[in-house]
């Protein structure tokens, strides 16, 4: 097994704070890690001890075999890159953006501009380059901070929370783009979430990390199929039901969940089952309309979290669901507490346990 990071027993302290606590860890070439574990729980400081930004204070780091220490870090910033949660660009265009860490290597302007173009076409920002970034959505932005890392071309590729808060189009994308970038260069990507959907549809392995310890890693199927202690000690499942499933003639399985309400999975199961959906999988709308989504339910709207960029909404059905939306969506529909709505999700979007 050929592994391009391995951290032995790292411990990272800020003055009498501990973020990493004796952290043992191997990235192997060429897969996706998801490190998981909640909001202060060290995956930031893992990340920035990867990137050659911090040194741990006691422990080993290697880098494709060799130790890293003061006299080498530079060398591995070269290889590696790292998008942080909140993006920091330059008030500058999009090209210029792309543009700066190629001309930094001494790449010719000719090959620059065929960079640039290239990786907006993976971000799906083709004809952007002339735009102001101060003007673009926080949704692009956080493209353009994933397209200023990918631009490099390294052979790893370190992701902070890169979909948090974002709307369900550009997490879509961005989530896209990372698989892609993973299976067309065999890049290495070590991505910290707290999203346990992202994890799981995402990552060949993953890692958690609870308070500054890393308490267990192995393949996403089987931490989630077995329920790890440690994932239940933190995750919070939203839109989960336990039900009695049977496969139809479809190729498909229906869940009855109670209360005459059944939901259609793109699996083949039968007997008991726990089904969840991500919020950001559910599409809303105030009059009944035709959709290519198997399940489809008339709800009322009983809560209201504002979030900045998107609002969740708790829905009414029978069943509890919560639903994820653009501030701009939930503006425009005229959505309130005890409003009627119909919501639709595929069956392909219910993960069954």
């Amino acid at each position: 097994m050929s592994y391009l990071i391995e951290l032995k027993g790292v411990t990272k302290r800020y003055g009498e704070v501990v973020a990493l606590n004796n952290a043992s860890l191997k990235v192997m070439k060429g897969e996706i890690l998801t490190i998981i574990g909640p909001n202060g729980s060290g995956k930031t400081t893992l990340l920035r001890i990867m990137a050659g930004i911090d040194r741990p204070t006691s422990g080993e780091f290697y880098f494709d075999g060799v130790k890293v220490d003061g006299g080498n870090m530079s060398e591995i910033r070269l290889r590696g890159t790292m998008v942080f949660q909140r993006t920091a660009l330059f008030n500058a265009t999009v090209y210029k953006n792309l543009a700066y860490g190629l001309k930094l290597r001494g790449y010719p302007k000719n090959e620059i501009k065929e960079k640039v173009k290239e990786v907006l076409r993976l971000v799906r920002l083709e004809g952007y380059e002339n735009r102001s970034t101060k003007k673009l959505s926080g949704g692009e932005q956080q493209r353009v901070s994933l397209a200023r890392a990918l631009v490099l071309e390294t052979e790893l590729l370190l992701l902070d929370e890169p979909t948090a808060n974002l709307d369900p189009k550009n997490v879509s994308i961005i989530e896209e783009t990372i698989s892609q970038v993973n299976k067309e260069r065999h890049a290495t990507i070590v991505m910290a979430t707290h999203n346990i959907f992202q994890a799981e549809t995402l990552a060949n392995r993953l890692a958690i990390l609870l308070e500054g310890k890393i308490v267990e890693v192995g393949t996403a199927k089987g931490v989630f199929n077995f329920q790890s202690k440690y994932l239940a000690s933190f995750a919070r499942l939203e839109n989960v039901f336990l039900g009695t499933s049977r496969i139809t003639e479809d190729g498909t399985s229906l869940v009855e969940i109670g209360d005459g309400i059944e939901i259609e999975a793109a699996v083949e199961k039968t007997g008991k089952a726990t089904i969840y959906m991500r919020p950001e999988d559910i599409t809303l709308s105030k009059i009944h309309t035709a959709s290519s989504a198997r399940n489809t339910f008339k709800g009322r709207i009983v809560g209201i979290s504002d979030l900045g960029s998107v609002m969740r909404l708790r829905i009414d059905a029978g069943k509890e669901f919560i639903a994820q939306i653009t501030k701009k969506s939930f503006v425009e529909m005229q959505l309130n507490i005890d409003i009627e709505v119909f919501f639709t999700f595929k069956a392909s979007s219910v993960h069954m346990i």
